[in-house]
């Protein structure tokens, strides 16, 4: 088992990888994390992050959709609105609780577990 320093720092990673701009590279440290790593904490952290990540995916899609008709438009606004609040503070809360206890994994309120 790792220590738990590196528990830390692989979980903040995982969590704290949404805010970088790239796709490829802000789900690709978690995919790699949830890879390499042999820590089963740090890896719940990624598996939790990647479903983050491909929910945002998903709700800004519906939100997209919804904005091409025009009854939706208001609820569109309202949704990305939600998204880009929760894409910057769900993830500080997540790095926040990782930092403070890494015996047990965070959990994302409000998503589907996809992975």
């Amino acid at each position: 088992m790792e220590n738990s320093d590196q528990r830390k720092l692989l979980s903040a990673l995982c969590h704290g990888s949404i805010f970088l701009s790239s796709l490829l590279i802000s789900i690709g440290i978690p995919v790699a994390i949830l890879l390499i790593s042999d820590d089963l904490i740090a890896k719940e952290n990624a598996r939790e992050a990647i479903n983050f990540h491909i929910n945002l995916y998903l709700y800004a899609a519906l939100a997209g959709v919804l904005a091409v008709t025009v009854i939706g438009i208001p609820i569109a606004i309202v949704l990305g609105i939600a998204l880009f609040v929760a894409s910057f503070v769900m993830p500080i809360i997540a790095i926040v609780a990782v930092l403070g206890g890494s015996d047990r994994p965070y959990r994302y309120p409000f998503i589907w577990r996809l992975v």
